[in-house]
């Protein structure tokens, strides 16, 4: 007998998990990556529009798969970003559907909103990374790109596992940094300091966040000082070439995934930046194969673009929970 496929839109979902719950699923996740219990393909890109000249429509598709042997789970996130025309009608740039499967009969388990499980987990991946590289439970000063909803998840995950004694936000549109500054007061546990330029973000701080949609590298090497982490999370190259150069380490979350993608693709590309310049993964630091908590003046460049198995690690709890709580409506599509 086929089981029905459950439903869940994003009002489920967000009465069913935290941002704590989040944090510890993409921890074991990144242990499951490190010890080659999860299975992660690189992602496969659909581009619409955001770079390519045909269609036009300004957007692109990721399809991204995973199976997690930690909670022996299966399926894949179809998810991208589109300004044009999604961006007129006032709709988020963000735009996915994660699918579930039960691994061993190929049954679909559930199909649900994944937006605000991207946006979750993106933040949740920069603080897990931050346990490994720079110890959990310290003080942390953030310099902060991009004052978005991405902003606004960096730091509710980076908060759950340190204590952020500052924070300095620059964005593009300064009403957007004055809001996240508002918003953000009861999480951040010092000031919050809007950026007038935005060298003066990076200014005097532990941590560098870049969740934009830059493509120019704006970024400068000149920024990036000794003793700082470095997170260009965009899809897209954020930091200049001599930041990605010059990195005394480089992490990542996926060597395949990030020799194309986000700030490495382009050196990437031209050969100049090769899997021998990569330091480690963070699984692999979770895992324990790699020696983490950097410190001293090294710059460490952390590249983590985002994968499926965390879409999938935290979907599935979402499942889980939906099920015992019944919640979300099903569908027998056979």
């Amino acid at each position: 007998m086929v089981a029905d496929t459950m439903l869940l839109c994003q009002d489920d979902i967000r009465s069913l998990i935290t941002m704590k719950d989040v944090v510890e699923c993409v921890d074991r996740t990144f242990q499951g990556m490190g010890d080659g219990t999860v299975i992660n393909p690189t992602k496969v890109n659909l581009d619409l529009g955001a770079r390519a000249s045909y269609p036009s429509y300004e957007g692109s598709l990721n399809a991204m798969p995973a199976y997690l042997g930690w909670c022996d789970s299966a399926g894949m996130k179809w998810a991208g970003g589109f300004l044009g025309e999604r961006k007129r009608q006032g709709l988020p740039y963000l735009t996915a559907l994660i699918l579930l499967i039960d691994p061993r009969v190929g049954n679909f388990r559930a199909v649900m909103e994944g937006a605000f499980i991207t946006n979750y987990r993106t933040g949740a991946q920069t603080a897990v990374a931050l346990k490994y590289l720079y110890g959990r439970g310290r003080k942390i000063r953030l310099g902060l790109y991009g004052a978005g909803v991405q902003g606004y998840t960096q730091t509710m995950a980076i908060a759950e596992l340190f204590e952020i004694t500052r924070v300095q936000v620059f964005d593009i549109r300064r009403s957007a940094a004055e809001k996240y500054a508002e918003d953000m007061k009861n999480i951040v546990q010092g000031p919050i300091v809007v950026a007038s330029r935005p060298e003066e973000a990076a200014v005097d701080v532990d941590v560098v966040v870049c969740v934009t949609h830059a493509d120019d590298g704006f970024f400068r090497n000149a920024w990036f000082k000794p003793g700082t982490f470095l997170f260009p999370m965009g899809s897209y190259q954020e930091c200049d070439d001599q930041c990605i150069l010059t990195a005394d380490k480089i992490v990542v979350d996926h060597v395949g995934q990030t020799l194309h993608r986000g700030a490495l693709a382009k050196l990437g590309a031209s050969g100049r930046i090769t899997e021998k310049n990569i330091y480690a993964t963070v699984g692999e630091i979770a895992a324990g194969k790699k020696p983490g908590l950097f410190r001293g003046d090294e710059r460490v460049l952390c590249v983590s673009i985002g994968t499926g198995a965390m879409d999938v690690a935290v979907a599935t709890l979402v499942w889980q929970r939906a099920r015992e709580q019944k919640l979300g409506s099903t569908y027998q599509f056979v």
